[in-house]
């Protein structure tokens, strides 16, 4: 009892011990010298566990890691351990299903490069088949078919003949390749050399087999708006007369003879045998044919009309010949179409200067053999003899060449009207700008009072104005 009121009121207070001395593992050690400081009632406190043996080490046998082992004491989950080996041994490192996606895309790739290959192909070969076809009617009314290069003659063409004769040997100028290949679904030619036709151009536009997809697009297009055209495979072939300017096309040679202007011209007209399918198009798409009007002819099979100026020039162009040949060549004929007129319509009076022309449109046949074409060559054979027949024959009365200068005079006529309106309206803005800058200049030079009275004034002058606008109206 006397302590603990010793304790209470602090009297017979202890020195404070210094801190605890721990051994390696943390634990208090039973030899460190404060020990001896600890009061008898704590020591009793350890008698209870004195008889308790002191923990032995557990000991520590060397086992083996074995993989089985390690396997288990990974967490349970769907996760694979890596196998680390060589590099190269990716078999060892990869399973499968680590190429899911790999299998579903190589797959599509292949299939889009094989049709891409194959519709290049494709193309190629139906080109070729139509340069089969063609050719030979080409050579026979052009000197030069193809676009040409000029081939070394041989040591046995000079010993035979001389450097100078197999130089000027005809078989020198071989063509390089009669069809040249624009893009993979277009393919051009050319041809040149002919009396009263300076050149031909020619187009071969064929399908976009090398991507279905753009051509399965258009194909819908086609079919939901009728604006859009179905893709179609067709020759365009156009070939531009001298039209008596000889001299202004043709090279002169160095040293050779002036080259003089022949009768190679023939009236200027528009006219045009359109397959029925192509009508509205062609009057939508070309100027030229706006200007015409339309008429079946009873000479013509039903599905094929005329489009001319005049009735005379029909009567001319339609001719035997020419329509058994669109009978025989049947649904590949599209147009034949003789002109002077541009494509567009002109907006300047240099526009409408005659540049004198024919042109032919033919389907091709879906098959690849030159056989195929046999239907439209008679057709393709008019048309290339066909400006002989323009320059020999085609001169028409002086009421249908005024009927037809007349409509050339409304439409320049026209022209005029819009360039003068144009100009007059630049001429117009010219004067506002030159008064607005007198204007400016003459109210700079005044003080502030004299440009306040300035304004007024026009803000009057312009209030007068519009007035006198309204009373008008009304």
């Amino acid at each position: 009892m006397a302590e603990y009121l010793k304790g209470f009121f602090g009297g017979g207070k202890a020195a404070p011990s210094p801190s605890p001395v721990s051994d390696d593992a943390g634990r208090p050690s039973a030899y460190s010298p404060h020990n001896q400081n600890i009061s008898l009632t704590r020591v009793t406190d350890f008698a209870d566990f004195a008889g308790v043996p002191d923990p032995s080490p557990a000991s520590i046998s060397p086992v083996t890691a074995s993989p089985a082992s390690a396997q288990s004491a990974l967490p349970t989950s769907s996760f694979t351990p890596v196998v680390y080996t060589k590099w190269y041994r990716v078999w060892e490192r990869t399973s499968p299903r680590d190429f899911y996606q790999e299998a579903f895309i190589i797959p599509f790739l292949l299939v889009i490069c094989g049709l891409h290959y194959w519709g290049r192909r494709k193309n190629r070969s139906k080109a070729k088949a139509w340069v089969r076809a063609h050719a030979p009617e080409l050579e026979k009314e052009y000197f030069s078919v193809g676009f040409i290069s000029r081939r070394t003659p041989s040591v046995d063409d000079v010993q035979s003949s001389g450097l100078a004769k197999a130089m000027a040997a005809e078989d020198v100028v071989i063509p390089q390749t009669l069809l040249k290949e624009k893009t993979a679904s277009e393919f051009i030619t050319y041809a040149t050399g002919r009396q009263n036709v300076a050149f031909i151009d020619i187009k071969v536009k064929l399908f976009k087999r090398y991507n279905p997809m753009t051509l399965l697009v258009e194909y819908i297009f086609s079919f939901l708006f009728e604006s859009a055209q179905p893709p179609v495979e067709r020759m365009e072939a156009t070939a531009y007369t001298f039209d008596g300017k000889e001299k202004d096309l043709v090279p002169r040679a160095k040293g050779g003879p002036e080259v003089k202007g022949t009768q190679s011209s023939y009236d200027s007209f528009v006219f045009a045998l359109v397959n029925k399918d192509l009508m509205r198009s062609l009057r939508e798409d070309r100027y030229d044919i706006s200007l015409t009007s339309t008429k079946d002819n009873e000479k013509l099979p039903v599905w094929v009309t005329t489009m001319s100026e005049a009735a005379e020039v029909t009567q001319y162009m339609i001719t035997p010949d020419l329509v058994k040949a669109i009978e025989k060549a049947g649904d590949a004929f599209e147009y034949l179409i003789v002109t002077d007129q541009p494509l567009d319509k002109p907006t300047k009076l240099n526009e409408t200067i005659p540049k004198k022309r024919l042109s032919l449109s033919l389907r091709l046949p879906p098959s690849t053999s030159p056989q195929a074409y046999q239907p439209t060559l008679p057709l393709f054979n008019y048309f290339l003899r066909l400006p002989d027949t323009l320059v020999a024959s085609a001169h028409f009365r002086a009421e249908v060449q005024r009927k037809i200068r007349n409509t050339r005079e409304a439409e320049i006529t026209k022209i005029k009207k819009t360039d003068e309106g144009e100009r007059a309206e630049e001429r117009r803005l010219e004067s506002e700008k030159k008064k607005k800058e007198i204007r400016d200049n003459r109210v700079k030079g005044l003080s502030a009072e004299e440009q306040r009275k300035f304004l007024e004034r026009e803000r009057e002058k312009g209030q007068k104005k519009q007035e006198k606008k309204m009373s008008r109206k009304a």
